[in-house]
């Protein structure tokens, strides 16, 4: 088969040719789409996390011979979790090729963090099955890009690292409290508040309701940390 133009845009974007176009159909092709004939993307995916995964630990290896496992498992999480593969997704404009059924399309899922995610995983595992190992390799170190040298210091679970500061102050645990939604329902937008007992308080707005409780309280604990509090 031959691949259509946005296929093949996006071939170029992330710079494989595949010798077996097929393969970037199926990573592309949401389940609400799929048929017996025309496979969906979920068994890419599981296999793409996994190759993810062995990249990324390799170059953590590699970038930092001293680190022990438990500085490690922290910044290999930061690179393999959902929201990263998706902000890499789309800084290549993923969403854009994305196979979806109409329900899926008018909910806005080629702007959904979880199938941007799992169709990047897909993607790297495509490449995979087409020209093997080392291709996926040089795939995925070129999107992530300089991501794996500075993961060292956005690594740590922001809400963990707060509640851990807290306590080691005797203080209770911060309070999260969603203030706003705002937007359609395919596109939502949260407005979050943490706060210590002690009154400093931070307020942060994201996509999600997860990750505007991660800014906020990353901006709570570097102002405590920094005595700015």
């Amino acid at each position: 088969m031959k691949l259509s133009a946005d296929l093949a845009a996006f071939a170029a974007r992330i710079g494989h040719e595949f010798s077996r176009p097929e393969l970037l159909l199926r990573a592309v092709t949401h389940a609400s789409i799929a048929t017996p004939t025309r496979p969906d993307n979920q068994r890419l995916e599981f296999l793409g996390d996994r190759v993810l995964g062995l990249v990324m630990a390799e170059a953590l290896l590699a970038a930092d011979k001293g680190a022990t496992e438990g500085q490690l498992a922290p910044r290999f999480n930061a690179l393999v979790r959902k929201e990263t593969c998706a902000d890499v997704a789309r800084e290549v404009d993923l969403g854009a090729v994305l196979k979806l059924g109409r329900s899926e399309m008018m909910s806005g899922g080629r702007r959904k963090e979880a199938l941007l995610g799992d169709a990047m995983e897909a993607v790297i595992a495509a490449v995979y099955l087409d020209a093997g190992f080392e291709a996926a390799r040089t795939l995925v170190l070129r999107l992530w890009g300089n991501r794996i040298g500075t993961v060292k210091a956005d690594a740590r679970d922001a809400k963990t690292s707060l509640q851990e500061w807290a306590q080691a102050r005797g203080f209770e645990p911060p309070v999260y409290t969603e203030l706003k939604r705002e937007g359609p329902d395919h596109q939502p937008v949260f407005t979050v508040e943490v706060r210590l007992k002690t009154g400093e308080a931070e307020v942060a707005r994201a996509g999600t309701k997860r990750q505007a409780e991660q800014t906020a309280a990353k901006a709570l604990l570097r102002r405590m940390e920094t005595g700015n509090g």
